[in-house]
C-alpha cells in the first residue's frame, strides 16, 4: 500500500482498505517494536501546535523518535511567528524548507486544509477546531480492533459534547463506512450532532438514534465513547457551566452495561468519567492513548514512504 506523500486532513482521505493496512502495520510495530527503530532515520517531523495538546503532540513526537527520526516545532502560537501575524500558508511554506512531514493543530476549522494546499510536504491534521481529528480516529479504531477483532455490526454510544467534539465527528465519518454499525448519540439538545454528521450517516448503511438518557442507552452498547464538554468552544461561560456536568459515568452506572463493553475517551477528561471507573477492566482510555503512539508510528512511516523501503509491506 503506497501512501507516500499523502496528506491526512479528514478520515475520508483514506479508504477503508488503507485504514486497515495502517492498523495491520501498527499491530506489527506493537509485536516487534525493535524492527522499526531506524525506519525514519534522517527524517524530520515538524509539530505545529497552535492549540494546547498533551497526548496528540507527545504521541507524535514519541512516534517519530521511536522510528529513529527527529522533531522540531512549537507547542503554542506565541512561540512562533503566528504571534506576529504570519499566515498559515507562509508558515507551512517555511516549515517545508526544513522538515519532511508536518502535523498541525489549530483552533480554526479548515486550517489544516489551507496548509495542505500550500505544502510541499505531507500535512497531518491533529485537530482543526470542532471539525475533524483523523489521527484520534485511527487511534480509536485500532483500540477497538485489537479488542473486538472487527467493526461490523457494533453499537457505539457517543456521549457528551457532540456538537463541537471533533473526535466524535471523525469517528462517525470513519466507522459509518463499515457494515451494520449503529450509533447512539447521547447529549443534551444544545450539544447534539451537527447536520454534516447526520448527512454522513445518511449516505451509509449505518443507523443513528438520539437520546438524552445515558443510563437507558448503556445496556445496548458495545463501545461507549465519552467526551468532555469543551470549555474552549463556548462563547458563553454560563452555558458551559450549565452543561459541563450533564453526563458523569461512574461505577454504579456500569452495573447494567455489557461485560465486554469498551469505555473510550480521547482525553483529557475533566469529571465526565469518575476515577472509580479506572480500575474496571472495561476502561480502555489509557490503553487507547498508548495505541495512539503506535498508529501514528505506522502513519508517519507510511506517508514518508519508509515502511515500503523497510520491507514490511
Amino acid at each position: 500500500m503506497d501512501l507516500k506523500g499523502r496528506h491526512l486532513i479528514a478520515p475520508s482521505d483514506f479508504s477503508v482498505a488503507e485504514m486497515e493496512w495502517l492498523f495491520d502495520k501498527a499491530e506489527q510495530i506493537i509485536k516487534n517494536p525493535k524492527d522499526y527503530t531506524e525506519v525514519c532515520k534522517g527524517q524530520l517531523l515538524a509539530t505545529l501546535f497552535y492549540e494546547a495538546s498533551t497526548r496528540t503532540r507527545l504521541s507524535f513526537e514519541a512516534a517519530m523518535l521511536r522510528l529513529g527520526g527527529q522533531v522540531i516545532g512549537f507547542s503554542e502560537p506565541t512561540s512562533s511567528s503566528a504571534s506576529k501575524g504570519e499566515s498559515i500558508a507562509d508558515t507551512i511554506r517555511t516549515v517545508a524548507c526544513y522538515a519532511d512531514i508536518a502535523v498541525m493543530r489549530h483552533p480554526k476549522e479548515g486550517a489544516a486544509m489551507v496548509a495542505a494546499r500550500q505544502s510541499e510536504i505531507p500535512v497531518i491534521n491533529a485537530g482543526d477546531g470542532g471539525h475533524h481529528h483523523p489521527t484520534q480516529t485511527l487511534t480509536d479504531l485500532l483500540t477497538i480492533k485489537l479488542e473486538k477483532g472487527e467493526f461490523k455490526g457494533i453499537t457505539v454510544g457517543v456521549c457528551g459534547d457532540l456538537k463541537f467534539g471533533r473526535t466524535v465527528h471523525s469517528l462517525i465519518s470513519a466507522l459509518s463506512r463499515y457494515s451494520g454499525v449503529k450509533f447512539i448519540a447521547i447529549s443534551p439538545s444544545e450539544l447534539r450532532l451537527p447536520e454534516f454528521a447526520w448527512e454522513e450517516i445518511a449516505r451509509s448503511d449505518a443507523t443513528l438514534e438520539e437520546t438524552t438518557d445515558m443510563r437507558e442507552a448503556l445496556p445496548k452498547l458495545d463501545v461507549l465513547y465519552m467526551t468532555r464538554v469543551q470549555r474552549e468552544r463556548f462563547f458563553n461561560e454560563e452555558d458551559y457551566i450549565r452543561l459541563k456536568d450533564r453526563y458523569i459515568l461512574n461505577a454504579a452506572k456500569l452495573k447494567d452495561a455489557k461485560k465486554d463493553l469498551m469505555i473510550l475517551h480521547p482525553l483529557p477528561r475533566v469529571n465526565e468519567i469518575s476515577t472509580d471507573v479506572d480500575t474496571d477492566p472495561r476502561a480502555f482510555y489509557f490503553r487507547q492513548a498508548k495505541c495512539g503512539m503506535y498508529v501514528r508510528m505506522a502513519l508517519l512511516m507510511s506517508l514518508l514512504g519508509r515502511g515500503i523501503a523497510h520491507g514490511n509491506q
